[in-house]
């Protein structure tokens, strides 16, 4: 199951499990679609923990030993992640990554966004 707020990036979505020979329910905006779903065993969110409450409704979705796994890219959701961290524990990483662009004659490493991951598992 996923949920997606924007139309175009739903259909993506289900575009691409089907590729891959999967089938996914993709809903509509998280927390809003929670309510007749059902109760997931793992939560990724790939962005808006700023959302106000999303982090939270995530959790109480989740039963005991349930897994949520969130990233962040922006000052403001790294922030979010490390107030979590702090008050539940888990593991915070930070993963770097370049991309190798010309430069001249010669190929040089393009940074790109870090991404901060917080990952915990609910008691």
């Amino acid at each position: 199951m996923a949920f997606e707020r924007d139309e175009r990036r739903r259909r993506n979505i289900g575009f691409n499990a089907a590729a891959f020979g999967v089938s996914v329910d993709v809903r509509g905006d998280a927390p809003d679609a929670f309510d007749d779903a059902a109760r997931p065993s793992v939560i990724f969110l790939g962005g808006g923990v700023t959302q106000p409450g999303l982090l939270e409704a995530c959790l109480d979705s989740l039963p005991a030993g349930g897994n949520l796994v969130a990233n962040a890219v922006t000052v403001e959701s790294e922030a979010a992640l490390a107030h979590a961290y702090s008050r539940l524990g888990g593991e915070l990483r930070r993963f770097q990554h370049y991309l190798g662009e010309p430069l001249g004659g010669f190929t040089g490493w393009r940074p790109q966004l870090p991404v901060t991951q917080w990952s915990v598992t609910k008691r």
